[in-house]
């Protein structure tokens, strides 16, 4: 069975669970299942040196549970999510993972999250959708569309909850990544690496890795090409993921 999931393809497994190399997410009950979007954004954050992570939308918990594969066993990692089906799955999902003492779920918008914690990385796959068709199934709408979180709030929440030499990933189509970077560059947000998803070399890119940072630093640029030759995954895809999917050995 194949799910297109915010604009990428994801293959799925029965039992609406998909099984990664060190855990399990179920999401029998989201709307929003689990998408090349999140697990990209999961194996490619940068998260040297964090110690506490915020994962603003967690759905299912997908990137939270990657992120906490990806960390010391001393890096906290707290999970917002709005919508109470998703977040359901999201904390069974962590709750059954390796990492259940270290990854705290709230259920509740990112307006209304309150934390004296400061963050190392702040890490989001946001919705994106603005003037688009709108899906009739009201978690989808809260997932895709921005009405609920701008990007504006989104970035607004970064500069409140970051520490000062914190960063903030996201992933995004590539014309709300171009506004993206300039909405954070008016709130002295600077891209510091930007990476392109393409499935094929005579497409387009699909989607900008980005991550930002206050400090004008260095800025990275690379690619990730998802098939090389007809379905074969690339070498870098599989690079990538290759400490999640069980596929790749």
């Amino acid at each position: 069975m194949i799910s297109v999931i915010r604009g990428t393809v994801m293959k799925r497994i029965k039992n609406d669970h998909f099984r990664f190399k060190q855990f399990t997410v179920s999401h029998k009950r989201s709307s929003m299942k689990v998408g090349t979007d999140g697990v990209l954004l999961g194996a490619w954050a940068n998260v040297s040196g964090c110690k506490t992570i915020l994962d603003i939308g967690t759905g299912t918990g997908v990137i939270a549970l990657m992120i906490a594969q990806r960390t010391s066993s001393d890096t906290l990692i707290d999970a917002v999510e709005l919508t109470p089906n998703a977040a359901q799955d999201a904390q069974e999902n962590f709750v059954a993972s390796p990492w259940n003492n270290r990854i705290k779920l709230y259920q509740t918008s990112i307006q209304h999250y309150q934390t004296e914690t400061r963050y190392d990385l702040i890490i989001s796959n946001p919705p994106y959708f603005s003037k688009s068709y709108k899906p009739p199934d009201e978690d989808r709408l809260l997932a895709r569309h921005t009405e609920n979180l701008s990007f504006t709030e989104l970035l607004n929440t970064a500069d409140g909850l970051l520490l000062h030499d914190g960063r903030l990933s996201v992933i995004l189509p590539v014309t709300e990544g171009r506004q993206f970077i300039d909405l954070a560059a008016r709130q002295k947000f600077y891209c510091t690496r930007e990476w392109h998803f393409l499935t094929r070399r005579n497409k387009p890119v699909e989607r900008l890795l980005l991550e930002f940072s206050r400090n004008q630093i260095l800025h990275e640029t690379g690619e990730i090409l998802l098939y090389e030759h007809g379905e074969e995954w690339s070498a870098g895809y599989k690079q990538l993921l290759r400490e999640f999917y069980l596929k790749i050995s």
